[in-house]
C-alpha cells in the first residue's frame, strides 16, 4: 500500500543556520528527488523550499523507510549529522500531511500568519515538479485542493487584512528604528521576487532606492524604472553602501555577498554614521560577524520575530476562521482518500474469504460420495452466501465511512485478515459492486 508523506524543517523547528544548508533551489531540488526516488519506494515527490521551509511531500510505499532516507539525505547533503537534524525534522501522513500543506498554503503556518507569498511558492513548487515530471494522482489531487484551499481562506477572511509579508517586515522594522523613512537612502541587493517585494512596500515611504545585480542588470533597470529608484553594477556596491542608511540583501546566491572585513573598510569611509543591515536570503547574504561591527546593525530573517509576532495577535480571529474552512476542505480530501483505500480493501477482503470458502468446499468434496452434482453446485452456493452475509454489514459500514481515520481503519482491516499486496495502492482501479447475496436453499434430502 502507498501512502502520503510531509516530512521537512521550518522556521518553527529549525534557526535560520540549518535550514539555509537545508535548502532546496530548483537546480538542487530537481537532482535531490531523482535521487531520492531512486533511493527509496518513492512514487510521487514535490519539494518546497523557502526562506522558512524545506519541506518534501512524498507518496511512498513504506513512510518508515522513506523518513529514514530522507532524514539521512538531507544530513549528508547539509554536512549535519543525522542526530543533530532528527530534533528538527517533522512527518505527518496522510490526511494529517494533507492538513499540513493546506495550513502552509493558507498561510497559517507562517512566520507572518496570513502572508500572501506562500500560496505562490507552493504553485511554483507544484509546478516545477509537474515540469520534472515526479507528480503523480495523488500528488496532483493534493496540491490542487491545497492552493484552491488557500484562496477560500483569503477571499472568505480578513486574515490577509493589514498582511505583513516578510519584505514588509523588514520595512516596518526600518521605520522602527529609524522613524520616517524620507530622504534616506536604500540599497537593495538582488532582483528577485523578494527584492521586488520590499521594493514595493518602500514606495510609498520617501526613501532613495538603489537596486544592485549581480548578474540581472536588465531587471535591476527596470524594477528602477517602476519604482522610482537607480540601478548599479555589483562592482559599484562598495560605494553604494558608503552612502546607504539602509541595505536590504535578498538574492539567491549560495555565497555571502557582504563579509566583515569588506563591511568593516565601508564603515571606515562613513567617519562613524550608522548603517542598518536586513538579511532576507536564506543561504544568507551578510556575514553574521558584520553585526559586530561599530556602527552597523544587522538583522536576519529570525531576527524579525519580535514584529512578526505583533502581527500574529492581531490575526487570531481571522485564523479561527480559517482552521474552520481547511477542516471543511480536509473532510471533502479524506472522503476522497479515504475511498482509494476503501474499495480495493473491500474488493481484497471479499477475494480473501471466498478463497477460503472455496478452498474449504474442495478439501470436503470427498466427504459427500452421495451428493449429486445438484447438490454439490448447492453446497458451493452455501458457502458463497455465507461470505456475503458475513461481510454485507462490514462493506456497507466500510463505504460509509467518511472521516479522517479511514486510512488507519484500513490498515487495521488488512492487518488484520493479512491482506498484503498492491491491491490498497492509491490510484488502483476501483472494483465493482459486490454480487447480490446468493440464494441459498435446502440440500436434497435423501
Amino acid at each position: 500500500m502507498s501512502e502520503l508523506l510531509a516530512i521537512g524543517v521550518s522556521h518553527k523547528t529549525a534557526p535560520v543556520e540549518v535550514r539555509e544548508r537545508l535548502a532546496l533551489p530548483d537546480a538542487r531540488a530537481g537532482e535531490f528527488l531523482r535521487d531520492l526516488r531512486g533511493a527509496a519506494d518513492v512514487h510521487e515527490a514535490v519539494a518546497i523550499s523557502t526562506c522558512n521551509r524545506t519541506e518534501l511531500y512524498l507518496v511512498v510505499g513504506d513512510p518508515v523507510e522513506a523518513e529514514s532516507t530522507v532524514l539521512a539525505m538531507l544530513s549528508s547533503q547539509a554536512s549535519i549529522r543525522p542526530t543533530e537534524l532528527a530534533g528538527a525534522i517533522y512527518s505527518h501522513r496522510n490526511c494529517d500531511a494533507a492538513r499540513h500543506l493546506y495550513r502552509v498554503t493558507a498561510g497559517l503556518d507562517s512566520m507572518i500568519v496570513g502572508e500572501a507569498e506562500i500560496q505562490g511558492q507552493v504553485r511554483r513548487s507544484y509546478d516545477a515538479a509537474l515540469t520534472k515530471e515526479t507528480t503523480g494522482p495523488l500528488t496532483s489531487r493534493l496540491f490542487k485542493a491545497a492552493l484552491a484551499t488557500g484562496k477560500r481562506v483569503r477571499t472568505e477572511t480578513g486574515i490577509s487584512e493589514r498582511q505583513l509579508s516578510l519584505p514588509g517586515v523588514a520595512v516596518a522594522l526600518a521605520r522602527e528604528l529609524l522613524g520616517a523613512l524620507e530622504g534616506r537612502e536604500v540599497v537593495i541587493v538582488g532582483t528577485g521576487e523578494t527584492s521586488e517585494l520590499t521594493a514595493r512596500a518602500l514606495a510609498d515611504s520617501g526613501g532613495n532606492t538603489v537596486f544592485v545585480a549581480s548578474r540581472r542588470r536588465d531587471r535591476a533597470v527596470g524594477l528602477a524604472r517602476r519604482y522610482g529608484g537607480r540601478s548599479v553594477s555589483f562592482d559599484e556596491l562598495p560605494l553604494a553602501l558608503t552612502r546607504a542608511d539602509i541595505v536590504v540583501a535578498a538574492t539567491a546566491s549560495p555565497h555571502l555577498l557582504l563579509e566583515a572585513r569588506e563591511l568593516a573598510e565601508v564603515m571606515d569611509a562613513r567617519s562613524g554614521r550608522p548603517m542598518l543591515l536586513i538579511d532576507l536570503a536564506v543561504p544568507r547574504d551578510i556575514d553574521a560577524s558584520c553585526g559586530e561591527i561599530g556602527g552597523a546593525s544587522l538583522y536576519d530573517i529570525d531576527d524579525l520575530q519580535a514584529v512578526i509576532a505583533r502581527n500574529r495577535r492581531v490575526r487570531q480571529a481571522e485564523a479561527r476562521k480559517a482552521e474552520g474552512i481547511i477542516e471543511e476542505e480536509i473532510q471533502q480530501f479524506a472522503t476522497w482518500l479515504g475511498s482509494l483505500e476503501v474499495l480495493p480493501t473491500v474488493a481484497a477482503l471479499r477475494t480473501h474469504a471466498t478463497a477460503i470458502a472455496e478452498q474449504i468446499v474442495r478439501e470436503n468434496a470427498g466427504k459427500w460420495e452421495s451428493a449429486s452434482p445438484r447438490d454439490l453446485e448447492r453446497v458451493d452456493a452455501l458457502a458463497r452466501a455465507v461470505v456475503n452475509r458475513l461481510l454485507h454489514d462490514p462493506t456497507v459500514r466500510m463505504k460509509e465511512l467518511r472521516d479522517d481515520r479511514v486510512h488507519a481503519r484500513m490498515a487495521l482491516v488488512r492487518d488484520l485478515f493479512g491482506l498484503e499486496g498492491d491491491e490498497g495502492a492509491f490510484g488502483a482501479e476501483q472494483p465493482a459492486e459486490p454480487e447480490e447475496l446468493a440464494e441459498v436453499r435446502e440440500l436434497r434430502r435423501r
